[in-house]
């Protein structure tokens, strides 16, 4: 299984292709393609590249999906017997990527995404109507 370590946002994920992952928000527009050049660590089958801090050369490229924001979270904070209270909610905004390649040291190309789009096949089945007359 291939995979790699990125850091983004200030936290690390490991990533593999065809991934979809949320990350903290980026500032570009859906559809558009990236790099991360900060890549930590990337493995194949056979080969492990360990980066000290980063891999030299090493990439993943990915699709941002769409912009959105997470599920609120509620900041409720009580004082006992005071009769204070306060609730409070947050939606952090965050992108949602796809990974689709992955190269290794140098930029030689590790994994890449597979086309996930099934053509449908329609199968057109012939009906023969009978119809019977009695007389």
């Amino acid at each position: 299984m291939t995979f790699a370590v990125i850091k983004t946002g200030g936290k690390q994920y490991k990533v593999s292709t065809n991934d979809t992952i949320r990350i903290e928000k980026l500032d570009d527009e859906a559809g558009k393609k990236f790099e991360f050049k900060e890549v930590l660590l990337t493995t194949d089958n056979v080969t492990t590249e360990i980066g000290s801090p980063m891999v030299d050369g090493a990439y993943v490229e990915a699709e941002l999906l769409k912009q959105t924001r997470n599920d609120k979270v509620i900041i409720f904070k009580k004082r006992r017997r005071q009769n204070s209270r306060r609730k409070r909610g947050h939606r952090q905004h965050v992108s949602i990527v796809k990974i689709l390649k992955i190269y290794g040291k140098s930029g030689k190309l590790l994994a890449e995404a597979k086309n996930t789009t099934v053509e449908k096949k329609t199968s057109e089945k012939k009906i023969e109507a009978k119809v019977i007359v009695k007389k």
